[in-house]
């Protein structure tokens, strides 16, 4: 333990001594060695910066939740840890949630800029915490704002070409794990935006409601699926249940990809386009 205390003190010093070059990055120049510490953070590195600017990504971003896994193949990944990143001599790191909640500061105590995914609380707005306004902040802290500029565009063309297909029809979001999401998630923005009512009214993140679905089914059912479809490690699952298997072989069924819903990001336009497509009567 003495001996890695001392190496990440050694890290942070040689790390601090670059701080000014770490501020000139972070006001002008383009970075070049990026860190990605999670798979959100991945998803925005691999689509909006070059290939060249990126050093390393999570070990996450080639999993079947990840969009960006195919652009992914080929390039290195660090676990997301003090000792492994600093080693690296990033000029920036980019995160959501990986590193932990103290992550920002301890790197930014190293001189290291640090651009953050931020939340994600609308699908569309001009907002900061808006889609649009994320994909705008993490073009511009990868010094790639124009190419932002084009994603917001296309995203917010297709979102305005979507023709709601629900006709005030309920639809029943599904996870391998078995919950589903009610009002204040983007989940229940994305099935509003394809003209369904969500059939879950409940706020928050709630297990499959089980007992309900027994005497009462949605119009249709949107699962996300993964590379293993709806199997699950998890044997006491909801999503195993026979009232939860009956929903998706007696019920319309529209499949979503698991990693349009994974993070809060451009890619949940395939999702609502998917649900706007395979529910039109």
């Amino acid at each position: 333990m003495a001996r890695l205390a001392l190496l990440i003190l050694g890290l942070i010093g040689l790390a601090a001594c670059g701080a000014t070059r770490a501020e000139q990055v972070r006001a002008n120049d383009k970075p070049m060695r990026i860190v990605s510490l999670d798979y959100c953070a991945d998803q925005y590195v691999l689509n909006l910066a070059d290939r060249e600017q990126v050093l390393a990504l999570s070990p996450d971003a080639s999993k079947d939740f990840s969009y960006m896994r195919d652009a992914a193949k080929g390039l290195p990944t660090v676990r997301p840890t003090a000792e492994n990143v600093l080693v690296l001599k990033p000029d920036l790191i980019v995160r959501s949630y990986g590193g932990g909640p103290n992550a920002q500061a301890f790197f930014e105590r190293a001189g290291i800029p640090v651009l953050n995914v931020g939340w994600t609380s609308s699908i569309d707005g001009a907002g900061m915490t808006s889609i649009p306004g994320v994909i705008q902040h993490m073009a511009d802290g990868l010094a790639q704002g124009k190419r932002g500029e084009a994603l917001v565009a296309d995203f917010k063309a297709r979102l305005a070409a979507i023709e709601p297909q629900g006709e005030g029809r309920s639809a029943l979001y599904m996870t391998t794990g078995g919950v589903t999401t009610g009002p204040g998630s983007l989940v229940h923005q994305m099935l509003q935006a394809a003209g369904y009512e969500n059939f879950q009214q409940a706020p928050g993140w709630h297990p499959i409601p089980l007992e309900r679905l027994a005497h009462e089914q949605p119009d249709l059912v949107a699962p996300a699926l993964f590379g293993n479809g709806l199997e699950t490690p998890d044997a006491w699952s909801p999503a195993k249940h026979p009232i939860a298997r009956a929903q998706l072989e007696q019920r319309p069924v529209v499949k979503l990809e698991g990693a349009w819903t994974a993070c809060g990001g451009w890619f949940l336009i395939d999702a609502i386009e998917a649900l706007s497509e395979g529910g039109a009567p």
